[in-house]
């Protein structure tokens, strides 16, 4: 199962307590006060990793809790800190309260932090608290309490390219081709369920490409309709949107009107998607219909449109090329 949205209980380790101890040798039995300080709780630590793509690990842990801090020790020895609690997430999620709906924070980049709750401070110990007119004080302080909290925790993928179209249009099975991530396919609407992340080797260039296939979305995905947007969120940090056809018109469908419908899908979920470039990739070259449509598409919407069949994969070469040179050349909205 693909987790993108969880609610997790965090809660720091309080400090230690600080100690009440005095300094007792053979030829000093009235030493002055050592007691160590407590050691500080551990922080709670979101953690970019880019070696996770999901938040499955939460699903059955939604409860975290670091390390409390060691009590102070006599002969000025301090308590350890406690051990922090650090949630491994992928890069792209955000932090919101869930009761406010305000974003706390977001983590980015591979091993970037942010500390969601705070370890107590450890409890001083009574060394602190000699004076002149207190030689022997009995007094340490406590640790303080650790800060709680709930979590929700919301990813939203960081990808070069992010593939949307609607169902059946090809999308997983171009992902198979091109990318690592193997998502399941078949000649039926809906095969893909969950957003999947692959990666593009140039061997040549020593260099790659992340790609997201987002599930098939429907008409109505800007009202949340299939889920629309959760799935959405998955590009809106994408450098360049892949917009798939099913150029030879299966079932009934009209990829002009496909082409229209996926614009004004992305434009009422976000105005801000149709300023980043993409690039059309018509599908289903190999049908019998297609060429015709495709004539047809060109004419009506003067776009600039890669031609593709993901079963014989002819023009697969020519799509790799022209993605890697929209993404890291330069970008040029259609």
């Amino acid at each position: 199962m693909f987790i993108d949205e969880i609610t997790v209980s965090v809660r720091a380790g309080d400090g230690g307590k600080g100690c009440v101890s005095f300094r007792r040798e053979k030829f000093e039995p009235f030493g002055g006060p050592n007691g160590g300080d407590g050691g500080r709780g551990g922080d709670v630590i979101l953690e970019g990793d880019h070696d996770v793509n999901n938040l499955n690990d939460y699903r059955f842990r939604p409860n975290w809790r670091a390390k409390d801090g060691e009590m102070g020790r006599g002969a000025d020895q301090h308590g350890s800190d406690g051990k922090p609690a650090v949630l491994r997430v992928p890069p792209g999620t955000v932090v919101i309260d869930p009761e406010s709906g305000r974003m706390v924070a977001e983590v980015l980049a591979h091993k970037e932090q942010i500390i969601l709750a705070k370890g107590g401070n450890g409890g001083w110990g009574n060394t602190h608290f000699k004076s002149s007119t207190n030689r022997t004080p009995r007094r340490a302080n406590p640790g303080l309490p650790g800060e709680q909290g709930a979590f929700l925790l919301v990813l939203k993928t960081i990808a070069d390219l992010g593939l949307v179209g609607f169902p059946n249009a090809g999308k997983s099975s171009l992902t198979n081709i091109i990318t690592r991530a193997r998502p399941k396919t078949a000649p039926y609407p809906f095969t893909t369920l969950h957003p999947q992340v692959g990666i593009i080797e140039y061997k040549d260039k020593h260099d790659r490409l992340t790609m997201a296939d987002v599930p098939g979305l429907i008409e109505g995905a800007h009202e949340n309709r299939g889920l629309g947007h959760r799935f959405l969120r998955h590009i809106e940090r994408c450098a360049l949107l892949v917009l798939m056809l099913d150029m030879a018109g299966t079932e009934g469908r009209n990829p002009a009107d496909d082409y229209r419908h996926l614009l004004r899908e992305l434009e009422l979920y976000d105005p801000a998607l149709l300023d980043k470039p993409r690039v059309v990739v018509a599908n289903k070259m190999d049908e019998e219909a297609a060429a015709g449509l495709l004539r047809k598409f060109r004419r009506l919407n003067r776009v600039d449109v890669l031609p593709i069949s993901c079963l014989t994969e002819e023009g697969i070469p020519q799509l790799l090329e022209e993605l890697y040179r929209r993404v890291r050349g330069k970008n040029t909205k259609d």
